[in-house]
């Protein structure tokens, strides 16, 4: 008997949505709009992550040795620097290789750099993080090693960076807020429409003694539905049109020349599916609880 009753208001459930062909077509529509600007400014969101990750992972700090250090003394440093929490890499720079790039870099006044030998430089180790809001602890527990001299480090860059990041997420946050908010008023207004033209049935439905519950849940099964088809129907739009567009995008001199990747969609995918899914599922539900509450007061 229980197991009739659930087949019955879920059959039900989609017959509405066959039924109201223009009412379940509009919302549908609605959603899947309001579900592309969701997901635009999600994969916006994932993509400054992404960009910022990467160019956390390329600030690196230098971190110089005590010219009297022996090799072994060198090699013991560079072993303890990585096992530092939020270290990332370590690469060694020896003496002759801080040399060449001294000469490099001051290649266009050579006459400055006539008699400098290697006793005038150190050797380093450069050092990357896997965040760049552990750098002042980092700095810190290196300097505590034996043999390390100082540190050079970009903090005014890493902290620029850490605020435009913390900023770009916030902002990203907000808009999201937004769009669920805007989402769950149109569809609940459109599903009412919908509810609203069939008033009457829902009457005489209360009329025969049917309870609150038994009425709402073919319209929340329709709402669920609709959800779900307007998340599968997005999900493949907004593929198509991020793969186009970060193929050209991937290919522009400016990305290649910073050395800045995009997030595959294919990477996204999982995330994007769930997300869509638990929103669509939920507005239909929600709009659909909200749209009925007029009609099934006592």
């Amino acid at each position: 008997m229980r197991y009739n009753i659930i087949s019955y208001l879920i059959g039900e459930g989609f017959k509405n949505v066959l039924k109201n062909k223009k009412s379940t077509f509009a919302s549908i529509t609605t959603m899947c709009l309001t579900m592309i600007m969701f997901g635009a400014f999600f994969i916006i969101g994932q993509n400054i992550n992404h960009i910022v990750a990467n160019i956390s992972s390329q600030q690196g700090m230098q971190v110089f040795l005590d010219k009297d250090a022996t090799e072994e003394e060198i090699k013991k440093v560079g072993e303890e620097i990585r096992k530092i929490d939020g270290v990332n890499t370590v690469e060694y720079v020896s003496k002759e290789e801080a040399l060449n790039q001294v000469k490099e870099r001051w290649k266009n006044h050579s006459s400055i750099l006539d008699g400098m030998t290697e006793d005038f430089v150190q050797a380093s180790y450069t050092v990357t993080l896997t965040d760049l809001s552990l750098n002042e602890s980092v700095q810190n527990k290196i300097l505590e090693l034996d043999k390390t001299d100082e540190i050079s480090s970009s903090n005014q860059s890493i902290s620029i960076l850490e605020s435009i990041a913390k900023g770009l997420r916030i902002t990203i946050l907000v808009i999201l807020v937004a769009l669920i908010i805007i989402s769950v008023f149109i569809i609940s207004n459109t599903i009412k429409l919908s509810v609203h033209a069939r008033r009457k049935e829902i009457s005489i439905m209360k009329y025969v003694g049917a309870t609150n519950n038994f009425i709402r849940w073919p319209f929340a099964v329709e709402g669920i539905i609709i959800g779900i088809i307007s998340a599968l129907v997005t999900v493949v739009m907004v593929g198509i049109i991020y793969n186009m567009i970060a193929v050209q995008a991937v290919q522009s001199e400016v990305l290649q020349k910073l050395n800045i990747s995009l997030v595959s969609f294919n990477d996204m995918f999982n995330t994007i599916i769930i997300v869509y899914l638990i929103i669509g599922i939920g507005i239909g539900i929600f709009g659909s609880s909200v749209s009925m509450r007029k009609y099934l007061e006592v």
